[in-house]
């Protein structure tokens, strides 16, 4: 995982449970602490990453020239968001209440106008998925997908990590098929 190159660091900042330094904390506060508010946004090397509720994250570059990181919050005075609802939205046992569940926007995957299209892709995307239970896929905005990223995920992955469960949300039919084919092979091999 190289958390060097800006866009995949922002990519598993949106997963959650990122951390350099496993011993002293849980790699959560920034995802947390995203959601509890109606806007979040960093900006830095380059990049813009914004969360906006509900989920709808997104990542743009961008040309101004600072040094460091800037961070901006803000909520409505009228919010009626409760700290324990965000938290129950990523938890899956309520009698466990663990961070089990996360939710990977896969438009904070790509470069421009790149395509989901080989293995290497889907492997980098599954990176830490070990680390959730669940995780919702969001294929919001995205036209295609090839058959060796389709079969990556949903038949090698999904073979090999029962545990996880990954759940395809935003799908247009071309994807629904793609993913359909490689979960197929998953049950007839």
């Amino acid at each position: 995982m190289d958390l060097n190159d800006p866009r995949h660091a922002i990519l598993e900042l949106a997963k959650g449970k990122l951390t350099t330094d496993p011993e002293q904390h849980s790699g959560e506060g920034i995802f947390f602490t995203s959601r509890m508010f109606d806007r979040f946004i960093i900006l830095s090397k380059g990049l813009y990453f914004s969360h906006q509720d509900p989920d709808d994250d997104w990542l743009m570059e961008h040309n101004i020239d600072m040094k460091g990181t800037a961070v901006q919050m803000s909520i409505g005075t009228d919010s009626d968001r409760e700290i324990n609802e965000v938290f129950d939205r990523f938890a899956l046992d309520h009698q466990e209440y663990g961070f089990s569940k996360t939710h990977v926007p896969l438009s904070l995957a790509t470069y421009s106008d790149e395509n989901f299209v080989s293995r290497s892709q889907a492997r980098r995307l599954l990176a830490r998925f070990r680390d959730f239970k669940e995780v919702l896929l969001d294929f919001d905005g995205v036209e295609t997908i090839g058959q060796a990223f389709a079969d990556e995920i949903f038949r090698v992955y999904a073979r090999n990590n029962p545990e996880v469960d990954v759940i395809a949300i935003n799908t247009n039919e071309q994807v629904e098929k793609m993913i359909m084919r490689a979960q197929n092979k998953l049950t007839s091999g």
